[in-house]
């Protein structure tokens, strides 16, 4: 890849280079994983954003080899972290071990670094860990860092926390509370596979043959790419939809204007975080679709694995079987662009970046 400052005045050069590396991530994938084309794409705006990403799905869907077979393709460490109800923050994040200089016999304290010291971790059902390990590992999702002895040690440049879950079994298991939800940038479903992809499946993993995916970025072009997506500009009036469509979420205020659908099932909306990853998601969609610039479409098609989890519903949409994907649906139905927004839309004056 090339440095992203060569594209700074070219938008269509920089959704072309991105558009090439994606295709290319997802060919190599491919190799390995069949079908689940939605969730690659998913994981790898995720990785382009910089965001974190919750990956839920039954046992048998492929959720970690995808996650193990994407790390082949960047040039990226790998640690996969089994999370199990006995693991302790330490065990994650490193611990303080003493050491002796042999030659003077003086002890001192020095820091091992954990698992977590990695640029693609592996959170492997992650809620299976007490909240205190939760805790450790929100620290390092939102700063960046893990604290050890009172001192904070920075985590390594990029960093990602890939998590899966299984939605259907919880006994023995520990809810992520809403504050840790809310930094996953997306959470991904990962369903059954067609009849077609589950015969190839079949075909591909009974024989001796085996397919592995090849490297295609490094750390630094990754971090790149993570440049170009922000300088995508967005236009007044494609913010401001994104903003009410998060904004309708909110039963807290006022309930005039909301939807039914808000008012009878939902008993809180997405913060401003969600439209802040609505806005930079639908950036990077607009770069891997080969498109220099963001439109409502481009905010419809990442805000279901944005806004999911981040609503909670009430009794009544339990009793009647109402999913947070239906209502997000929904408002995506209701809420239109604002068309008397008549900024000017082809020129870099009337964009946010």
């Amino acid at each position: 890849m090339t440095d992203p400052k060569l594209h700074q005045d070219d938008p269509a050069a920089s959704a072309s280079e991105v558009q090439n590396v994606f295709n290319r991530i997802r060919s190599e994938v491919q190799k390995v994983i069949v079908g689940q084309e939605d969730v690659i794409e998913e994981v790898l705006i995720a990785i382009f954003c910089g965001g974190h990403a919750i990956i839920e799905g039954v046992p048998g869907l492929a959720k970690t080899l995808l996650v193990h077979t994407l790390s082949s393709t960047l040039s990226l460490q790998f640690s996969r972290i089994q999370f199990t109800p006995d693991l302790m923050p330490s065990d994650m994040t490193g611990t303080e071990v003493i050491e002796e200089d042999k030659s003077t016999g003086q002890r001192n304290l020095r820091f091992v670094p954990g698992p977590i010291f990695a640029n693609i971790i592996l959170a492997d059902e992650i809620n299976r860990t007490p909240p205190k390990t939760q805790g450790a590992l929100l620290e390092a999702m939102q700063e960046r860092q893990v604290t050890a002895g009172g001192e904070s040690h920075t985590l390594p440049s990029p960093f990602f926390v890939l998590a899966t879950q299984n939605p259907i079994e919880q006994e023995g298991t520990y809810p992520l509370p809403e504050a840790q939800l809310d930094r996953f940038m997306f959470n991904i479903r990962v369903g059954y596979p067609t009849e077609e992809d589950e015969l190839a499946i079949v075909q591909r993993t009974t024989t001796t043959d085996s397919a592995s995916a090849d490297q295609i970025l490094s750390g630094e072009d990754c971090l790149r790419i993570q440049h170009l997506v922000r300088q995508v500009p967005v236009a007044s009036h494609v913010a401001r939809y994104a903003l009410r469509i998060v904004r309708s979420t909110r039963v807290r205020e006022s309930l005039d204007d909301k939807p039914d659908i808000v008012r009878d099932y939902l008993s809180w909306g997405a913060g401003p975080r969600a439209s802040q990853f609505l806005v930079l998601a639908a950036k990077a969609k607009a770069l891997i679709s080969g498109t220099s610039h963001v439109t409502p479409e481009h905010i419809r098609s990442v805000a279901l694995p944005i806004l999911r989890h981040r609503l909670i519903t009430n009794f009544n949409a339990e009793a009647d079987n109402i999913s947070t994907d239906d209502i997000v649906n929904k408002l995506l139905e209701v809420t239109p662009v604002d068309e008397s927004d008549t900024e000017t839309r082809t020129t870099l004056d009337s964009v946010t970046r």
